[in-house]
């Protein structure tokens, strides 16, 4: 017998089904949603789910076997369905339904209990954590785009990091929602969208430049504009960079 060929078998919750099995992964998923939304994630109960789900029990623990599991794979289905990136011909106008659709979803009385509950369980649980960050960085991915459609019009400068412009847009707006409990308004995500815009046509973005260069210039330096605002955070309230838009999807819903 040869031994270390074979291939181990899946992690719970992660084979795409169809059928019947797909149709039940829908209403467990859906139900999940609806419990994280409602409890947060120590409430999160298999059985509970199952019964929202109008499934058996045996049939949830069998093939998701714990509530990170679950969480998991409701974040792999919600980024599956997410909304596709704009294409508005500039910069600032993409960035701008970017930040809206940030919005949008986080001040859904549903959704915005879903992700808030989502990152509490991402905080203190790896499962969760892996897939939290595997959520965000597809959204990346697929809004990145706008910066590279913006550097191949000549609207930003070449060596900009696409990634990183689209995470400083959202970056301020999950600060409100998570550290200071300031409202998030369609004016606040046009502010953070446009502070990240002009420093990124400012070139804040490159990551081809020499600091000591541009600081002979005049120009930014480290993420700063020319009115000495910090990158992701110019204009709005100085907030921190990182993050990525939330998506329609199980328990998540667009513009």
């Amino acid at each position: 017998m040869t031994y270390g060929t074979s291939t181990p078998p899946p992690s719970p919750g992660t084979v795409r089904p169809g059928g019947r099995t797909a149709r039940v992964r829908d209403a467990v998923l859906a139900a999940a949603g609806d419990a994280l939304a409602e409890a947060g994630f120590e409430a999160l109960d298999l059985a509970d789910v199952a019964r929202r789900a109008g499934c058996g029990k045996t049939t949830v623990y069998r093939r998701w076997g714990s509530t990170s599991a679950l969480a998991a794979d409701l974040l792999r289905d919600m980024a599956d369905q997410s909304v596709h990136r704009s294409d508005l011909g500039s910069l600032a106008a993409d960035l701008r339904a970017n930040a809206r659709l940030v919005v949008s979803t986080l001040t859904d009385p549903r959704q915005g209990a879903l992700f808030t509950a989502l990152i509490a369980a991402a905080a203190g649980n790896a499962t969760a954590a892996a897939a939290l960050h595997g959520f965000y960085l597809r959204r990346i991915d697929e809004w990145a785009g706008c910066v590279v459609a913006a550097i191949d019009r000549g609207e930003v400068p070449a060596g900009t990091d696409p990634r990183e412009v689209v995470a400083a847009v959202s970056a301020p707006l999950y600060y409100r929602l998570l550290n200071t409990g300031q409202p998030l308004s369609d004016a606040v995500a046009d502010r953070a969208a446009a502070a990240v815009a002009t420093a990124a046509i400012a070139g804040a973005y490159r990551t081809d430049a020499d600091p000591a260069a541009s600081a002979a210039s005049g120009g930014p330096v480290g993420g700063a504009d020319p009115d000495g605002d910090s990158a992701g955070g110019a204009r709005s309230g100085g907030d921190s960079a990182g993050g990525a838009a939330p998506v329609a999807g199980r328990g998540v819903r667009g513009e």
